[in-house]
């Protein structure tokens, strides 16, 4: 609950010692809980951060999903990130995760942004 508070607050700082907080407590980190915090990083403008916390969610061997990805394109789009963001939809198609019409758009929006108009379409 207090992951989805700061996410909401858009707390990105907060939300990431949270999760160092609940890992040193050994209390359960979830996809949820992850996806909070992914969230609150694209909130915060932190596409990198957004990106590490992908990496400990294989690591810990969560399943990443589409409101993750989602999130993830997100940042990168907001940070300028095109080639992240399209990394991520390649990512998400090889993991048979559902890439819906906002993460397409996000991705799209990262590459209009930084004119690969090619790379839109």
């Amino acid at each position: 609950a207090a992951v989805s508070a700061c996410e909401k607050g858009g707390h990105w700082e907060q939300t990431l010692r949270l999760l160092v907080e609940m890992a040193f407590a050994e209390l359960e980190l979830n996809t949820i809980t992850y996806s909070a915090a992914v969230s609150a990083c694209e909130k915060g403008d932190q596409w990198a951060a957004a990106l590490r916390l992908l990496v400990d969610m294989a690591f810990a061997e969560l399943e990443l999903n589409t409101i993750t990805y989602s999130a993830a394109v997100s940042a990168c789009e907001k940070g300028d990130q095109w080639a992240a963001a399209l990394r991520l939809l390649v990512d998400m198609a090889s993991a048979h995760v559902n890439v819906d019409t906002i993460t397409y758009n996000a991705a799209d929006s990262a590459c209009e942004t930084v004119g690969q108009w090619d790379q839109a379409l």
